[in-house]
């Protein structure tokens, strides 16, 4: 089974995290039972001083090349992933897409309606690649942004909502489409460093909302347990 990671910079992390997409490594590595690939054509984290994605300084070293592949960016959301995902799945045969994305295309890009029609339109080109791809969506999660400015508030729990009619909509039995609970606990002055990005608190958090929509609905891997 081939998972792919796709996100903003929640996902892509920068230099020095460990990222949750390190902590689901961990979780798949202990939990799951059958071969797996963790697939992607890009494995940099952010870098904040070069203003770019050229770092490979993760905060352990024990993270293997193979398995840092993701398809995330600092500043990309649903408007940037969407136009790339066909030929990206088609690339690397993703089987399973762990997809973190909403938060930056309200806060830059796009109003809710249109973030939900990308987020379709996101979905639909990676059944164009492969018809029985399995998808996980996270929604938006609480952000600093949000506790001050309640017009954009407003618009996270809308999209919130156009995306889980969209995931009702659109899921199938050959391709099932998931909505990941958000973590119950978040808390923006633990789990983050700065309001929006996930400390490790936060990442475990993160990887743990996937690893349950996954076992709990396909029995793939087990219950989420942090680990380091």
């Amino acid at each position: 089974m081939r998972f792919m990671f796709v996100g903003d910079s929640q996902t892509i992390g920068r230099a020095g995290d460990y990222t949750w997409r390190f902590r689901m490594w961990q979780h798949l590595s202990a939990t799951y039972g059958g071969p797996y690939r963790i697939v992607g054509p890009r494995t940099e984290l952010y870098d904040t001083v070069a203003g770019a994605p050229v770092s490979h300084d993760y905060a352990d070293p024990a993270f293997p090349e193979k398995a840092r592949k993701h398809l995330a960016g600092w500043g990309e959301g649903w408007l940037h992933m969407a136009p790339l995902i066909r030929e990206t799945v088609a690339a690397t045969k993703a089987d399973v897409l762990l997809v973190a994305l909403g938060l930056i295309d309200l806060g830059f890009y796009t109003g809710s309606d249109q973030t939900a029609a990308n987020a379709r339109a996101f979905i639909a080109g990676a059944r164009a690649a492969n018809p029985r791809v399995r998808t996980v969506v996270l929604p938006v999660i609480p952000n600093v942004r949000a506790l001050d400015d309640p017009p954009f508030a407003a618009e996270c729990a809308r999209f919130n909502e156009l995306l889980a009619k969209a995931v009702a909509d659109l899921d199938e039995p050959g391709s099932p489409l998931l909505l990941a609970s958000a973590p119950d606990s978040y808390d923006l002055y633990t789990d983050t460093y700065d309001g929006t990005h996930p400390g490790p608190s936060g990442e475990h958090k993160l990887a743990a909302a996937f690893a349950t929509a996954m076992h709990q609905a396909w029995d793939i891997g087990g219950p989420y347990t942090a680990r380091h």
